[in-house]
C-alpha cells in the first residue's frame, strides 16, 4: 500500500501538467492507482479484528488546544469500513497554524498517522482513526450551531486545567487579531482587539465562560439580532491575550 506523501506527490506531478503516462513511468505506480487516486487520496484503512478501548489523552495541553481547533473548524466523518477521520480546516494564509493542528494531533493520538489535503483556499489536517468520536463526542449529524454542544465532564477539567490551550484552539481557528482605530479632537488612534465569531451560542458560551474564568474582560456585538461576536479590547486583558494566545504565524 502506497502511503499518503507518495500519493500525494503523484498527484502534484499531474497537477503540475505532466501526463498520466510520464507519471506512471517515472513513479512506478501503476495509471490505474494514479487515476482512482485523483478521486480519493487518501488510502483505505485496514480493518481491526477488535475494537481497542479508548483512553483518555496524556497530553492534555495538546488536547485542549486541539479541542479548540475542533469546535471552530473541525468535522468528524465516518469511514464505511468503520473508524473515522478527523478533519481541521486551517487557511493556507497561516502555515504555522497548520504544523500547530498537525502536532496537536499527533500528541494526542501518536499513534494515528496525520496528512494534509490541499483545498481550495485551505489545507484540511487529517487524521483517521477509531477514537475520534471518543476524543470529540461533541459530533453529531447536522452543523454545530444546529445543535447542542455541551462538554463531557472529563472535557471541562482539562479545560479548566489548560484554559489558555483551550483560548488558543478556538481564537485560532475562528478568531482574529485585528487593530482598530478611531478619531478623537481630529487625530487618529489605533488600538488592538481581539474576536471570536461563532454561530453556536454553545460555543460562544465556551469561549467567553473560559475568559470570565482566566480574568479576560469581553463584551458581545450584535449583528443583526444574533450576537456572534465576542470582543475583547480593554488594553489589560488584550495584553493578557497576547502573553498566552500567540500568533497564528
Amino acid at each position: 500500500m502506497y502511503d499518503i506523501a507518495t500519493r500525494m506527490h503523484a498527484l502534484d506531478l499531474l497537477s503540475n501538467g505532466r501526463s498520466l503516462n510520464s507519471v506512471s513511468k517515472e513513479t512506478g505506480i501503476s495509471r490505474a492507482a494514479i487515476r482512482a487516486w485523483k478521486s480519493r487520496p487518501e488510502p483505505l484503512p485496514r480493518l481491526l479484528t477488535h475494537a481497542l478501548p479508548c483512553a483518555a489523552p496524556t497530553d492534555k495541553v495538546s488536547y485542549a488546544y486541539l479541542l479548540g481547533l475542533y469546535l471552530g473548524d473541525g468535522c468528524i466523518s465516518p469511514h464505511p469500513r468503520g473508524g473515522q477521520y478527523l478533519r481541521i480546516a486551517c487557511a493556507d494564509a497561516w502555515p504555522g497554524l497548520i504544523e500547530l493542528c498537525r502536532a496537536a494531533i499527533k500528541a494526542v493520538r501518536p499513534d494515528d498517522k496525520v496528512y494534509l489535503l490541499q483545498k481550495q483556499g485551505c489545507v484540511a489536517v487529517t487524521s483517521y482513526g477509531r477514537h475520534w468520536t471518543c476524543m470529540f463526542p461533541q459530533h453529531g449529524p447536522g452543523r454545530k450551531h444546529e445543535r447542542r454542544i455541551v462538554l463531557e465532564d472529563w472535557q471541562q477539567e482539562i479545560v479548566d486545567a489548560h484554559p489558555w490551550a483551550f483560548l488558543r484552539g478556538l481564537i485560532h481557528s475562528d478568531g482574529c487579531r485585528i487593530t482598530n482605530w478611531t478619531v478623537r479632537n481630529g487625530k487618529r488612534y489605533e488600538y488592538p482587539r481581539y474576536f471570536f465569531t461563532n454561530k453556536s451560542d454553545d460555543i460562544r458560551r465556551l469561549c467567553t465562560d473560559t475568559l470570565t474564568k482566566v480574568g479576560v474582560e469581553w463584551t458581545v456585538l450584535a449583528r443583526g439580532v444574533d450576537p456572534l461576536n465576542v470582543s475583547v479590547a480593554r488594553k489589560a486583558s488584550v495584553a493578557l491575550m497576547d502573553a498566552h494566545i500567540g500568533p497564528k504565524y
